[in-house]
């Protein structure tokens, strides 16, 4: 049983038995960020055409979905790749040119690997407020940090000057709600940016439930760090593979 970038120790511990089959088929880069595509629609990253995910390669180029599909559409074979400036390479379709903004973090952050754009319901619902949605259940703990909140909105990002100061924004942080406008998420890993995107979009829309009932009672900032810091390194485990399965079996025409 391969679970790549989970902790080996954790697994062992809480998981012995190795399954009676493998969770996932071995996947290349391009069906990883396909199927990260696929099921953040699912899960409301589904603003028509917008948003775009990159991936940096082991070679400083990146791969990363064309501006013309739906994340809910495309398969890996449409995934693109770019040079390190953002021009696309490899692939038959064109880029978004607010790939400016991913570049832009890539360029900030090293430690980096994947970053995520996109303007998700309840996301967006908070970032029109300004204002960081409260942590009122475990699932919305299972990232042990708040988001930054930008809260200058001056356009679209395809411009250097506004991508470059969005990524400032977003500093060392993991995520950011960007004011009237949606979220970046950024992560080391597929597993680790997919976890921290469902969990952003679980948190706001809990949050702006409770508090349409009038409020409750949110988690301390102690447990909050104490959950999230058990899942949110290593990934939740078996999560990402179950939501990959979920999708696969849907259309299986994503992996083609």
């Amino acid at each position: 049983m391969r679970h790549d970038g989970l902790n080996q120790e954790l697994l062992s511990q809480y998981a012995p038995r190795p399954g009676r089959k493998p969770l996932l088929p071995e996947l290349t880069e391009r069906q990883q960020v396909a199927l990260l595509c696929r099921v953040l629609s699912r899960e409301g990253y589904n603003d028509h055409i917008a948003g775009h995910i990159t991936l940096r390669l082991d070679d400083g180029t990146y791969l990363a979905n064309p501006w013309e599909l739906t994340w809910g559409e495309l398969t890996a074979s449409d995934i693109l790749r770019l040079d390190a400036k953002g021009h696309v390479i490899e692939g038959e379709w064109n880029i978004t040119p607010a790939i400016q903004l991913h570049v832009d973090v890539h360029d900030k952050r090293h430690d980096v690997r994947v970053v995520i754009h996109n303007h998700p319901e309840w996301s967006s619902v908070w970032s029109a407020t300004g204002k960081v949605p409260p942590v009122y259940d475990q699932t919305s703990a299972l990232v042990d940090t708040d988001p930054v909140v930008y809260d200058e909105y001056r356009g679209t990002v395809e411009q250097r000057e506004l991508g470059n100061a969005v990524a400032t924004a977003l500093g060392q942080n993991k995520w950011a709600l960007l004011a009237n406008h949606g979220a970046v998420i950024v992560g080391g890993s597929v597993r680790q940016a997919h976890l921290r995107a469902i969990t952003l979009e679980w948190r706001c829309r809990l949050a702006w439930r409770v508090q349409a009932l009038g409020g409750g009672n949110p988690l301390s900032p102690e447990v909050v760090k104490a959950t999230g810091g058990r899942t949110d390194l290593h990934g939740f485990p078996f999560l990402w593979e179950a939501m990959c399965r979920d999708e696969i079996r849907r259309d299986p025409s994503v992996l083609e």
